[in-house]
C-alpha cells in the first residue's frame, strides 16, 4: 500500500460518509473523478507547485479551474486539501471514494484480463458466477493482455483466479525447479 493512498484514505471515508449522507455519492463520484483529472494535469501539477502560491491561493485557484462540477461543499473540500496540502491525493481519494460507493452498495469490482477479445456472453457468464460465488454484485472491466499467451485473470477484491497460459507455465516451472 503506497504511502500516498494510506494519507488519502481519511479525506475518500469523510468524502464518502458525507456523500451518502445527503445523499449526493453519484455527484460526489463524479465531482471527484473530475478533480481528480484536473489534480493529475501537467499544467495544473505546475500552476499549483509555484511558491509565488500559498495554500488559500491553491484551493481558489483550484476551485476556479474545476467551478463548473463544484457546489459549496465541494469547494470547501478542496479548501481543506489546499490548507494541508493534499490535492495532489485527489486521483488516490477518487479511486477510494469509488471503492466505498461500490462496496456500500453491495458491489465488487472485478477485472477480467484475457489474452484475446472476449464476447459479451462470456462477461455476462463469468459475471453472473462471480456474483454466485461472492454473493455480491459483479461490475467488470475488461482488457486485453496478449503476455498472457491464453486465458485469463480474474481479480475481485483480493481474490485473483489465474487461469492463463502463462501462470500454468510459471506454476510448471517452480513445481520443476523444487
Amino acid at each position: 500500500m503506497s504511502e500516498l493512498t494510506t494519507a488519502a484514505r481519511p479525506y475518500a471515508r469523510a468524502a464518502f460518509d458525507y456523500a451518502s449522507t445527503n445523499g449526493v455519492t453519484d455527484q460526489w463520484a463524479e465531482m471527484l473523478g473530475f478533480c481528480a483529472a484536473v489534480a493529475d494535469d501537467a499544467t495544473m501539477k505546475a500552476a499549483l507547485d509555484q511558491p509565488s502560491l500559498n495554500r488559500q491561493q491553491s484551493a481558489e485557484l483550484f476551485n476556479e479551474v474545476c467551478a463548473e462540477k463544484l457546489d459549496e461543499s465541494s469547494k470547501n473540500f478542496i479548501k481543506l486539501l489546499a490548507e494541508n496540502d493534499r490535492i495532489s491525493l485527489l486521483p488516490d481519494i477518487a479511486v477510494l471514494y469509488h471503492h466505498y460507493q461500490t462496496e456500500a452498495e453491495g458491489a465488487v469490482d472485478a477485472q477480467l484480463i484475457s489474452a484475446l477479445e472476449v464476447s459479451d456472453q462470456q462477461v455476462q457468464a463469468i459475471s453472473a458466477s462471480l456474483a454466485k460465488r461472492l454473493g455480491k454484485k459483479i461490475a467488470i472491466t475488461t482488457s486485453i493482455d496478449e503476455t498472457l499467451i491464453g486465458g485469463a485473470i480474474i481479480r475481485a477484491g483480493d481474490m485473483v483466479i489465474d487461469g492463463s497460459v502463462r501462470g500454468r507455465l510459471e506454476k510448471l516451472s517452480t513445481t520443476l525447479t523444487k
